[in-house]
């Protein structure tokens, strides 16, 4: 009895239509598929951000961000076990309008913080589009340099509908970062509005960059930033600017002690940089150095850190409240009727304010 011939497996495949490339595409599409699948453990991620693995600390940044109530619940249970290994980081908010060169500013003073031994972080609150809900500013592409640093990690995030542009979790990403062993995390800002006030809240120096020559600098709209400061920088002092900004400075100053004196004690400076060039970057830092000094020695740092981690427990409760209200059953199928009848002019808005809340009562 004679024997059929052995068909080479490419034969076989080529006969049903199938090619070896895409046999070989076909198992790497399932390989990722299954990677993607096998979720790490609360445990498992906990564990490696301590070790410092920035894989797992942008994974469980994602799950804070994340408004799906699973990953919430994952994601405090993560807070919770990285809490004891935070606060040992110093906190930095940098705002300043567009324009004014923050993201060219943040590559040159993380560089140098990296350069002497710093492990820095930062988290861009970018402002995000209120049609696509995507970012705008897109900090990454912008720290081109940075982004490559071993020592540093740049997170954006995209503000959403939170409160002047404010990152809703930025506050809970601090505490991973510093879990990750980040001594250094700058809180960027978009500068346009309410999100330095609560920026202001979660740090323990507050930096305002401006421009000379703007016309801006004793402004009304910016008196509210400039009483939060600590310092100003005036960015882009070099070339034909110097002259402008020297005199920029003269008018901070005076401006500056229009203010009354703050709690702490200290009397916010005025500086001249050119990040562009890297000038003035490290004095810049030395300040900062001087003045979380000064806030240790006197207490005013540790009063600081507990008045605001009491706003965020009232924070966190009202946007607690907010959500649970929003993502009740009846008030999802309620809320268009009232809207629909406010449209009519059948209702007005506190009437139908006031019918909601007794519903979710």
């Amino acid at each position: 009895m004679s024997k059929k011939p052995k068909q080479h497996p490419t034969a076989l495949h080529e006969k049903e239509g199938v090619s070896d490339s895409e046999i070989t595409n076909t198992s790497a599409i399932n390989s990722i598929k299954s990677k993607r699948q096998s979720q790490p453990t609360t445990d498992d991620l906990v564990n490696a951000i301590l070790k410092g693995d920035i894989t797992a600390l942008s994974r469980a940044i994602t799950l804070v961000e994340s408004t799906n109530p699973q990953h919430l619940q994952k994601a405090n249970a993560i807070i919770k076990q990285c809490l004891p290994h935070a606060n040992k980081s110093v906190r930095i908010g940098i705002t300043g309008v567009p324009g004014v060169g923050k993201s060219t500013f943040i590559e040159a003073f993380g560089t140098h913080l990296t350069h002497l031994g710093k492990k820095v972080a930062v988290l861009a609150v970018d402002p995000s589009s209120s049609l696509t809900k995507g970012s705008i500013l897109g900090d990454k592409t912008r720290m081109e340099d940075l982004v490559k640093d071993k020592n540093a990690f740049i997170r954006p995030s995209a503000s959403g509908t939170s409160l002047g542009g404010v990152a809703r979790k930025t506050r809970e990403s601090i505490i991973l970062c510093e879990a990750a062993g980040f001594d250094t995390i700058i809180i960027e800002t978009v500068g346009v509005g309410q999100s330095e006030t609560a920026v202001h809240s979660m740090v323990d120096f507050f930096l305002l960059l401006q421009l000379a020559g703007a016309g801006d600098e004793l402004q009304g709209i910016k008196r509210g930033i400039i009483e939060m400061a600590d310092a100003i920088a005036i960015n882009k002092a070099d070339g034909d600017n110097l002259k402008k900004a020297k005199l920029a400075k003269v008018e901070f100053n005076r401006a500056l002690h229009m203010y009354p004196a703050k709690d702490s004690g200290w009397q916010p400076k005025v500086m001249l940089c050119s990040a562009l060039n890297e000038d003035g970057i490290s004095e810049i830092w030395e300040l900062i150095e001087t003045y979380i000094s000064e806030a240790k020695n006197n207490t005013f740092f540790e009063q600081k850190r507990n008045e605001q981690n009491k706003f965020w427990l009232l924070q966190t409760i009202d946007d607690r409240l907010k959500s649970d209200f929003y993502n009740a059953s009846e008030i999802k199928k309620e809320l268009s009727n009232q809207l629909a009848l406010i449209e009519s002019g059948k209702t007005t808005p506190f009437a139908a304010a006031e019918y909601l809340l007794k519903l979710n009562d």
